[in-house]
């Protein structure tokens, strides 16, 4: 391998954040005492590149200590890890929270999308950016979702130190936004999880029955409330008969995709190759989405028990949570969480005292809604700009690090524990004959009281709004967020159930319900959707690289009426969307259409 460095030296506190990571340099290769040492070749060159994972956490320490990341730190983090700086150069630029140009140590993260738009996230930034001017000391970015949206809009504030520290705004005001960037210390602390659960301590909940009434940093009030009785159950059963209780329950994802999860399971148990590892996706960046947000600030110790019953029942010792890097009381609490089931025998060598091991390691995205693809995200572990990979080969057979694995997201996870604890046929009994159990929504936008809503399958449209208020006025309804599909406020009878969404001609996705009234002016709504999709795409295929670009550009001539011909812009976002649908390697290009398609063909968006 040949590895190129500039002349570039990191600083003391660039040094340190990397060795705080990586622990001190061993050889004057990785800037142990370099004086007239031969730097020629790299000593453990071999050992170094097996740590190739290490580069994301690296550039987060980066990051996190100085607020960016320069040319000498980004050298001494490849020199480190034996990377090429080029490489690592691709990777670092690939995600938005990361900077390779000096900016200040605190920068105020303002979110733009959907349901932040609709409250007035325009007025918000510009409010914002008259305040903080260049001498400030902040630098504001226009963001994309926060997965705020129930305290729409919102900002977050980050400032780089050691510690990071970090603040939320949301509902935020220009005042409250620039007290959080200002003094990050001295911001209101953010409300309870069990806030944006309206029916927070209702009986017959599954999935949020612990929301707002357990103390998340407790694991003794955890297990008070039935925690851990899954975890006892799942070693009765043994790894197969838990894989059989979750294939008759009939439980399917819950990110999407909806492939069914016992399936999955068996398929990564059955390989004979190991190591197998499971990886927990909470990487929920779809506008309008944050029920995993909610499950993991309000009830953290479900998901590392569901992790680990995961693991054993697929013969993984290693499970990978990875977080999104805009929720940082979700870090906090998860890690104090897998700490303390770590000290308490309920990770580690001997989980339990039954002889089997398995730990949780947290791994931060940074800020890329690309990463909620299942292969994206295993590249983004192993150090490589996170780009979907081609199937076949699928996950269960190479997957993370090339060996079987076992991906899900939060609420898929946490569903297996009321799976186990009632039963199989109990929970099937739960939702409809093809889409069974709860099912968690997010509803945000035009309504009286946002929050993740819990329903069995088969609850309708219409139930649900009720449920949240829906205002009067309603125009439109976004089903499964910026990849969904639209609907009309007259459509409110459609079952939400995959098959249900379905046959209406849409999508349920992973749970999205937006609810937008008639002053949200829909075309610039649709423009915001188009602008998102362009900026997500990782840009490695044509079809989604140059396919998102024109639809954008379409929509522009149609909003600002600068095109001849409106009729011939649709036609031509008609044939980009196809060739999108059709061609694109991943979800994210097959899908970027689909919301403006469904706009213009049921809500009439441009008549």
């Amino acid at each position: 391998m040949d590895l190129h460095f500039g002349d570039s030296k990191p600083t003391d506190d660039e040094r340190a954040a990397v060795d705080a990571l990586l622990g001190p340099p061993e050889s004057s290769w990785e800037g142990a005492g370099r004086s007239g040492a031969d730097l020629r070749w790299a000593r453990g060159g071999r050992a170094a590149r097996d740590r190739r994972d290490l580069l994301l956490p690296g550039l987060h320490a980066i990051n996190d200590r100085v607020g960016w990341i320069s040319d000498g730190a980004l050298d001494y983090l490849c020199r480190r890890l034996t990377v090429p700086p080029a490489e690592a150069y691709g990777v670092a630029t690939f995600y938005a929270m990361f900077s390779v140009k000096s900016r200040p140590a605190t920068v105020l993260h303002v979110c733009t999308d959907l349901a932040c738009a609709a409250a007035g996230a325009p007025e918000l930034c510009a409010g914002i950016e008259a305040r903080l001017g260049p001498g400030s000391g902040v630098a504001v970015r226009r963001s994309p979702c926060l997965g705020l949206c129930e305290r729409a809009p919102a900002a977050l504030a980050i400032r780089a130190g050691d510690p990071v520290r970090t603040a939320v705004s949301a509902p935020a005001t220009v005042e409250r936004a620039v007290l959080a960037a200002s003094a990050p210390d001295s911001a209101p602390e953010e409300p309870p999880a069990a806030l944006a659960v309206p029916q927070a301590g209702q009986d017959g909940l599954r999935l949020l029955h612990r929301v707002g009434v357990v103390d998340p940093a407790s694991l003794d009030d955890y297990r008070a409330h039935g925690g851990c009785t899954a975890l006892r159950r799942a070693f009765e059963l043994g790894p197969a008969g838990i894989i059989r209780e979750v294939t008759d329950s009939g439980l399917v994802g819950r990110g999407g995709a909806a492939f069914p999860t016992g399936r999955k399971w068996q398929a990564t148990a059955s390989q004979p190759d190991h190591p197998h590892y499971l990886v927990c996706n909470a990487d929920e960046s779809e506008p309008g989405t944050f029920k995993d947000r909610v499950l993991m600030e309000g009830d953290p110790y479900a998901l590392v028990e569901a992790m680990t019953i995961a693991g054993y029942a697929t013969g993984a010792h290693k499970g990978y949570l990875y977080l999104r890097g805009e929720y940082p009381r979700a870090l906090r609490r998860l890690e104090h969480a897998i700490a303390q089931a770590r000290a308490r025998g309920l990770l580690g060598d001997d989980v339990l005292g039954q002889g089997y091991a398995f730990d949780i390691e947290i791994r931060r995205g940074a800020g890329a809604y690309i990463c909620g693809e299942e292969t994206a995200l295993f590249n983004s572990v192993e150090g490589y700009r996170g780009e979907p990979r081609s199937k076949p080969p699928f996950p269960v057979e190479k997957g993370l690090f090339g060996k079987p694995t076992v991906e899900n997201n939060v609420e898929t996870l946490v569903n297996v524990l009321p799976i186990l604890t009632m039963g199989a046929p109990a929970y099937a009994a739960i939702g409809t004959g093809r889409s069974t159990g709860p099912k968690l929504f997010c509803v945000s936008g035009s309504v009286e009281r946002p929050g993740v809503y819990e329903l069995p399958f088969g609850a309708t449209l219409g139930d649900l709004l009720t449920l949240a208020g829906v205002r009067e006025g309603l125009r439109a309804v976004l089903l499964g967020g910026a990849a969904g599909g639209f609907v009309r406020a007259d459509e409110l009878d459609i079952p939400l159930t995959f098959e249900g969404t379905r046959e209406a001609g849409t999508t349920l996705g992973s749970g999205v319900v937006m609810a937008f009234d008639d002053s949200v002016p829909l075309p610039r709504l649709l423009l915001r959707i188009a602008e998102f999709f362009r900026d997500e795409s990782c840009g490695q295929c044509v079809p989604c690289r140059v396919g998102t670009v024109r639809q954008e550009e379409a929509l522009h001539r149609i909003v600002e009426r600068t095109g001849a011909d409106a009729a011939g812009d649709i036609a031509l976002l008609r044939e980009v969307g196809r060739a999108m649908r059709d061609a694109s390697i991943c979800g994210l290009g097959q899908t970027a259409w689909n919301a403006v398609e469904s706009a213009i063909d049921r809500l009439g968006a441009y008549e």
